[in-house]
């Protein structure tokens, strides 16, 4: 099994940035492939990025694309998610995920794990 820490989360004026980290407990870390989601309210929870078990693979939400970035350090079980340029409509809570799937999804039913959420605000 595997917990799910995010942190980083916060206020931000628009055009600024925010590093999201997200700590992860279990022996299972470095061979799983983790994703980011967001939910902004009364919404459903959106695809944003996930990354392979190595790293070597990423894949975004193609509005994303350019302004977001997903890393990880399997040294540190930690995945993070580095935003720049934030918008008012990346307003959400943003939570990390595992998934089994080695080529990854953007589809939230398809992963297991999931933290409780930071949330992120960005002001206009």
């Amino acid at each position: 099994q595997v917990q799910l820490v995010e942190s980083g989360g916060g206020l931000v004026q628009a055009g600024g940035s925010l590093r999201l980290s997200c700590a992860a407990s279990g022996r299972t870390f470095g061979s799983v492939t983790m994703g980011w989601f967001r939910q902004a309210p009364g919404k459903g929870r959106d695809f944003v990025a996930f990354i392979s078990w190595s790293g070597g693979y990423t894949y975004y939400a193609d509005s994303l694309k350019g302004r977001f970035t997903i890393s990880r350090d399997n040294a540190k079980n930690t995945v993070y998610l580095q935003m720049n340029s934030l918008k008012p409509e990346d307003t959400a809570v943003y939570y990390c995920a595992t998934t089994n799937l080695r080529l990854g999804s953007k589809y939230p039913h398809d992963y297991a794990y999931w933290g409780q959420g930071t949330q992120v605000t960005v002001s206009s």
